[in-house]
């Protein structure tokens, strides 16, 4: 894959692949799937700026696992792989093992 620089303080996330069976073991076809709103960090960009010129570093970090909403980001593919481009405010939490 390409080498991806974001800029300010967006970040690049590849979704994370939904489960495709529910609680009670039934199969839900990839069509009637929703998507999920897990993510794993693959890019982050050098922060925003404040008012006196100075770098604020982003919260998060490369490979971090992420939540966002469902319509959170743009959507671009790049290599053949479905990207989201998003600000570092559009991510609500991140997945701490």
């Amino acid at each position: 894959m390409k080498k991806l620089r974001p800029l300010h303080d967006r970040v690049i996330i590849k979704r994370l692949d939904q489960e495709t069976k529910s609680a009670s073991g039934l199969v839900i076809p990839e069509t009637a799937a929703e998507k999920p709103d897990q993510g794993e960090v693959l890019a982050i960009g050098p922060g925003k700026k404040d008012e006196k010129g100075a770098s604020i570093a982003l919260d998060v970090k490369v490979g971090d696992r992420v939540l966002f909403g469902k319509y959170s980001g743009q959507s671009v593919k790049i290599d053949g792989n479905e990207l989201l481009v998003m600000r570092e405010e559009d991510i609500m939490a991140v997945l701490v093992s």
